[in-house]
């Protein structure tokens, strides 16, 4: 009975991206690591050590708990379930990477141009037409991109894509900011992700 009822919920979410809404999707897929330049080596003058001080009390970095619900938790959770599986460190929710999605989402409010912002963060994006799509559809969309990435030739099999999942389940990146946004005139709905530190960089596999 529970396959029966996992096999109808695939069903139903592949009839809804094919036949529900037109979904333009497109992944900043590869980039190039930058160069590594040594930093030369200059001696600096001795200076007499400073006078220890007592020892500081260490306290962790506060992480605010996202309620249960929230737009954040609605991008946040699909995020970090499939990186959990893959036994991946979750990802964090960074209010600058949530400001940057935001801007970046009300730039497109005009014209639900699939355009991407061509930032210093790794970026996901999803259109779909109408007005009612969910954070974790938009999710969904990417991570099941995976069925199509080879991992041994890290490559995508056949003409699928695959850039959105690898993005998502890139081991360094650590923190996630995104931001939807319902565009003007009935154009659809713009979705956008960013990701810090970017993954997809060529040659390198995601974990």
């Amino acid at each position: 009975m529970a396959t029966g009822s996992s096999t109808t919920q695939v069903i139903f979410f592949t009839i809804s991206l094919l036949m529900v809404a037109f979904q333009a999707v497109h992944a900043d897929y590869y980039r190039p690591r930058p160069p590594v330049i040594p930093t030369p080596y200059v001696p600096k003058p001795w200076v007499p050590l400073p006078t220890p001080s007592p020892k500081p009390v260490y306290r962790p970095p506060y992480t605010p708990r996202l309620p249960v619900g929230s737009i954040a938790r609605q991008f946040l959770d699909p995020h970090n379930a499939i990186r959990s599986r893959l036994g991946l460190p979750p990802l964090v929710w960074d209010g600058k990477l949530a400001s940057y999605a935001t801007w970046w989402a009300n730039q497109r409010r005009y014209d639900c141009s699939m355009t991407h912002s061509t930032g210093s963060y790794g970026e996901n994006l999803f259109w779909g037409s109408g007005s009612s799509w969910a954070p974790g559809f938009a999710v969904q969309s990417w991570v099941v991109e995976g069925s199509s990435y080879n991992y041994n030739t890290n490559s995508c099999d056949g003409s699928g894509m695959c850039g959105h999942y690898t993005q998502i389940v890139w081991r360094d990146t650590k923190r996630l900011g995104c931001a939807s946004v319902v565009c003007e005139n009935g154009a659809g709905v713009f979705i956008t992700c960013n990701y810090d530190p970017p993954g997809n960089y060529v040659g390198e596999k995601p974990y």
